[in-house]
């Protein structure tokens, strides 16, 4: 329905500043889209609900004439001459205490934290046990240390008193800010503030390319390259040393970062001038910050940031918060893609230093000994110096939305320097950061296939000027609680590392029930017995452990924005659409849900202007229509390709809340299908058995290994699929069938889990307790479904939320029946995801979203993990072809059952 146009001669609506007086009889005249005020008022009012303007929010929204709000007369509006800004948007007033006038001038708690009286929806029932604790309770405080492998980390640094210190806008600036007063000191804030943080040129490392090839181990690299370079054959001549020596000064010259600390003040003012004018605000916890003070001033070692990586301003955020704070700005490793004329040059200069993608390889291929010397030996120095690090795990940004799977390159690198006794201890800091719109605005390109475009000097510009431009909403940083990495090393030597098992081992019998059970994964045992860290099975698991625990707690600890709830009621929960205020209680309520699972929120204010706020933000991937029934606007999402991509890109940031419990959804699906299909279980009786459900859901695990980290890898699969079914069972979701338990035998019901499922996605093993609650003599139970409304509804809801993943997954299932021969892995993934574009141009995929290149990528891989394809080197090429497991076409058929199993269709 097309948009019409009203002329409303209704009493302004008061959106007025209480530091700003302004007359009703300023209110502008003539005749505006109500389609246009609604995008205007959602980047006017939610945008800029910092606390005070709140105040004077309607609560209802009311479009049509009305004053102009200050922040339009005048762009980053802050509050002048105002203590520092705490909680809510900038923060001026805790949350719990924000009021709103209605249309007639009366107060009511806005329904932040308060109760409302609308109906109940899916996502409010499904915890409503919950809502009197949670509607008490304050935010959640997200990222303290793992309780089982930094147990005296955990104890560190924190204290009662620090989650109730609160949230800070860090580009609120003012004269309180600074040791002066006065009307000058408010008019140079800004300067006075830079000038006044703590960079010293001392504080910084100097000469380090000379250091690092002075060290006795850099000389022995040298020597040994010289030797095999030599024309003569055992002798290493002085020209080839030489000839090896540059090679190494070009390196170190690339390499080597040399900071300064009037460029970090200069940048720090620019900064500060570029985010206020395209960011509304940039929140930290103050109680985080102070851990992280701590651990800068009181631990006395170094400091090795590991974020999340989401976009290019990354890099900048965190230094920028670092240096308001007066913590030393780290050494930042960037890929040596950002290595450009002149940014280059900006870049070291501010602690960055550039490293290759691939460390150990040169351009054709080959180990490069050299350059692996060079890096250990620089970050050695670094540490060796108390210079802090910050490191991306991931590699690159994130294309999905999602945190990806770590990498071990210079996390390696870290741990090697603690083996070799170089370093005694260093404090890691997960970080997560969480943006409402990212500066790139979203990778749709990539995602339709196309290749990725090389950085350089002009599209650094492009893009500066780009984001000049417009609007990008909030920002969130959290600082996990610092740990020693010393400890996480020598707590893992005290317990058996699981070994890594492939998806081929694991759940390949479980896909092919013909295949042995009793398969031994080679190494296992050595793994299992093994301590040393001079043992590299051992090592590279460890490293790999410790990637991942990093980044799944910087993960949780990313606060949730409100376009990521926006976009993914629109995807999975009004996928055709819905009226505004439908969509607003929903998002109330989703709020709450994220809340009652300990996860923070990265704004606050009356919903109704936070959902407008999101709607802006998402900008042309949301449709707006002004339907006739009570001028009532409708809401729905653009389900086109690439505007889904975006959508989904930004759902994905709220994935992470529900993952588990998603997974637990689809195996419900699962497991009801299996008794129907089989004629296996109580279907009569309308039961599931719980050991089944679990062992269901940790195969799903397993196989959307390659999406993300779905949990600690101090916890097995079994455990946390247990706590999540429990959780269902808290909620009501599941019932347990009390009656039936005694009538019910597994053993005659169901089959043997020990012969039909392999061991690993059992809970029992041999480093397990022996008084776990979870022993071989604990029965098992039988659940039924809630036949609630509600409850069908938020089980459809998570379903929905792996839906993409799992069609892509089961459409690569189909597509391999396609393959005849030999095949480069670049073309295979090129025709798989022409494949599902063309499924999706032709209305054949439930979900568009499926057809992203990410999926397409981590479907192929699984596939690899998984034995369907067997991978082997082909000049550089990686060539795949398939397994003769997967040649009958009976095993194909099977695997894609066995997806297509969890999927509601």
């Amino acid at each position: 329905m097309a948009a019409t146009q009203h002329s409303r001669g209704s009493p302004s609506t008061g959106y007025g500043c209480p530091k700003t007086e302004a007359s009703s009889s300023d209110a502008p005249s003539g005749h505006v889209s109500d389609l246009e005020l609604l995008r205007q008022n959602g980047e006017r009012l939610a945008a800029c609900a910092c606390g005070v303007c709140a105040l004077h929010m309607p609560g209802v929204l009311s479009l049509g004439r009305s004053k102009r709000h200050p922040s339009q007369r005048k762009r980053g509006h802050r509050i002048p001459e105002q203590a520092e800004p705490v909680h809510g948007y900038c923060g001026a007033v805790p949350a719990h205490r924000l009021m709103s006038l209605d249309a007639s001038g009366s107060k009511h708690a806005t329904e932040e934290w308060g109760d409302r009286n609308s109906s109940p929806t899916v996502f409010r029932s499904a915890t409503l046990k919950w809502r009197e604790t949670l509607m008490s309770r304050k935010r959640p405080f997200v990222g303290r240390c793992c309780y089982a492998c930094t147990p005296q980390s955990r104890d560190k640094l924190f204290n009662a008193s620090i989650p109730s210190l609160g949230l800070r806008n860090v580009i609120y600036i003012n004269e309180t800010h600074t040791r002066h007063k006065g009307w000058l000191a408010r008019r140079l804030c800004y300067v006075l503030f830079v000038q006044e943080r703590d960079v010293r040129w001392n504080m910084f490392s100097h000469n380090m390319a000379e250091k690092v090839l002075n060290l006795s181990s850099v000389q022995k690299t040298i020597s040994n390259v010289a030797l095999e370079t030599s024309p003569v054959a055992g002798q290493s001549d002085p020209k080839s040393i030489n000839k090896v020596k540059r090679r190494a000064r070009r390196i170190l010259q690339e390499m080597v970062a040399s900071v300064s600390p009037v460029l970090i003040r200069l940048t720090g003012w620019v900064l500060l001038k570029l985010f206020n004018s395209f960011f509304w605000n940039i929140q930290i916890h103050k109680g985080q910050l102070e851990m992280v003070k701590k651990a800068a001033t009181e631990m006395n070692m170094p400091l090795v940031f590991l974020p999340v990586h989401k976009s290019h301003i990354d890099y900048l955020l965190l230094t920028f918060v670092l240096f308001c704070h007066n913590i030393k700005a780290p050494h930042i490793a960037a890929g040596n893609n950002l290595n450009i004329p002149i940014f280059s040059t900006l870049i070291h200069m501010l602690g960055g230093f550039f490293i290759r993608r691939k460390l150990d390889e040169t351009a054709d291929g080959r180990k490069d000994i050299l350059y692996r010397s060079l890096l250990q030996a620089y970050i050695q120095e670094l540490l060796k110096e108390q210079q802090s690090l910050e490191i991306f795990l991931e590699g690159t940004r994130s294309r999905s939305g999602k945190t990806s799977c770590g990498r071990a390159g210079l996390l390696s690198v870290l741990v090697d320097s603690l083996c070799t006794d170089a370093i005694a201890d260093m404090q890691i800091i997960p970080v997560g950061i969480s943006y409402d719109r990212i500066i790139e605005g979203h990778y749709n390109s990539e995602q339709l296939g196309k290749p990725k475009q090389n950085e350089s000097l002009w599209s650094v510009a492009r893009g500066v000027i780009r984001m000049l431009r417009k609007n990008y909403g909030c920002v969130r940083v959290d600082f996990a609680q610092p740990f020693s990495l010393r400890e996480y090393l020598d707590s893992q030597r005290q317990k058996p590392v699981p070994s890594h098992l492939s998806l081929e081992h694991v759940l390949l019998p479980t896909i092919l029930s013909s295949r042995p059970n009793d398969v031994v994964y080679d190494g296992e045992a050595e793994l299992a017995n093994s301590r040393d860290l001079t043992d590299e099975p051992y090592r590279r698991q460890l490293i790999s452990n410790l990637a991942n625990h990093v980044l799944f707690t910087a993960n949780q600890s990313c606060a949730v924005m409100s376009t990521h709830i926006v976009a993914c009621l629109l995807l999975y929960r009004h996928r055709q659409g819905i009226d505004l205020s439908t969509l607003v209680e929903d998002f109330f309520s989703m709020k709450e849900e994220v809340l009652a699972r300990d996860f923070d929120l990265g704004f606050s204010g009356n919903s109704e202007d936070v959902v407008m706020h999101a709607i802006h933000l998402l900008g042309n991937s949301v449709n707006i229509t002004n339907t006739s029934r009570n001028n009532e606007f409708f809401i729905s999402p653009s389900l086109t390709i690439p505007a889904v991509f975006e959508l989904n890109f930004y759902s994905n940031g709220v994935l992470h809340v529900f993952l588990l419990e998603a997974i637990i959804a689809c195996s419900l699906h699962a497991e009801e299908s299996k008794s129907y299909t089989d004629g296996v279980g109580n279907t009569s009786q309308g039961t599931i058995s719980q050991e089944g459900l679990i062992r269901t859901a940790a195969s799903l695990c397993y196989l959307l290994s390659n999406e993300g980290i779905i949990s600690l890898p101090c916890q097995k699969f079994y455990q946390v699929c247990h706590e999540a079914v429990e959780r269902f069972v808290k909620y009501g979701i599941l019932l347990v069938a009390e009656e039936e338990q005694e009538d019910i035998s597994p053993s005659l019901s169901e089959p043997s889990w020990n012969k039909t499922i392999p061991d690993p996605l059992s809970w029992r093993s041999d480093e397990e307790d022996e008084d776990s609650d979870f022993g071989e003599e604990q029965r098992d139970r039988f659940l039924k479904i809630s036949k609630s409304e509600e409850h069908q509804q938020f089980i459809a809801f998570l379903q929905r939320l792996l839906g993409p993943m799992l069609e892509a997954y089961s459409s690569a299932a189909v597509f391999i029946h396609n393959m005849t021969g030999a095949i480069t892995e670049k073309e295979y993934v090129q025709k798989l995801h022409k494949f599902l574009l063309t499924r999706t141009e032709r209305n054949v995929a439930v979900y568009a979203e499926s057809a992203t290149h990410c999926l397409v990528k981590n479907a192929v891989k699984t596939f690899k993990d998984l034995g369907v394809f067997l991978e082997h080197k082909q000049n550089r090429d990686s060539v795949l072809e398939l397994n003769s497991t997967f040649l009958p076409q009976s095993n194909r058929q099977k695997l894609f059952e066995f997806i297509l199993r969890f999927i509601v269709l």
